[in-house]
């Protein structure tokens, strides 16, 4: 993966402004906080952050990817919310793009987060 930084602009924490990378694309659709029978087990932000992450690196595993192979990240939230812990403990430090969308809702009544990815394996 190569980091697109143009000259002068600061370095982003957490995130890259843009990557540039050659392989096997993997994408995810938007996860949500619910587990692999569709029931939610916390209506707490960052219990469904940390279901909707799992649930990313499960997909993520049957496409043959990893979580460091991941290049984008779209969150969509009705509210920004504190998701350091759990992305750092099940996604890792990557210099992938990200994108926080705040929307009014989501589709899943409660469903307090919806996150999709595209990853791409290395040739």
């Amino acid at each position: 993966m190569k980091i697109l930084l143009p000259p002068g602009w600061p370095r982003p924490r957490g995130y890259s402004n843009g990557v540039a990378v050659k392989g096997s694309m993997v994408f995810v659709a938007g996860m949500i906080g619910w587990d692999a029978q569709g029931k939610f087990h916390t209506s707490d932000m960052a219990g469904q952050v940390r279901q909707a992450l799992q649930n990313i690196v499960a997909v993520l595993k049957e496409g043959g990817a990893q979580p460091e192979h991941i290049v984008r990240m779209t969150w969509y939230v009705p509210a920004y919310p504190e998701i350091g812990v759990a992305f750092r403990e099940l996604i890792g430090s990557f210099n992938a793009v990200m994108t926080a969308v705040e929307v009014a809702a989501l589709i899943e009544d409660q469903a307090k987060v919806e996150i999709e990815v595209t990853a791409v394996i290395p040739e």
